[in-house]
């Protein structure tokens, strides 16, 4: 198989690619460890009111203005279709967007 970060052959039964140093993934893809779809989606639909999924996500700012207009339910909102919008994501999609 290939290394979706390098593009350099690695071994089918490696744990990370020796070229980059990428985590091999159970599916077989490599690709950089980073942020879960699952754990961003939840916490965008429970959590997203106090923007723990924007901290999470790593958009700082985001997660302030989450919290400076909790009181206005708007975060909310965003949260519930941010979580919902990770979840339906592919995991290829995800990784695409977030785990650079």
């Amino acid at each position: 198989m290939f290394c979706t970060h390098c593009g350099k052959e690695v071994n089918d039964d490696a744990v990370v690619c020796v070229h980059c140093g990428c985590a091999v993934k159970s599916n077989g893809t490599v690709g950089k460890s980073g942020k879960s779809k699952m754990v961003a989606g939840l916490l965008g639909i429970f959590l997203g009111n106090i923007g723990v999924n924007e901290f999470y996500m790593g958009n700082i700012a985001g997660g302030i203005l989450s919290i400076i207009f909790c009181w206005t339910g708007i975060p909310a909102i965003v949260g519930l279709v941010k979580g919902i919008t990770y979840l339906c994501e592919t995991d290829e999609q995800f990784e695409s967007r977030f785990n650079k």
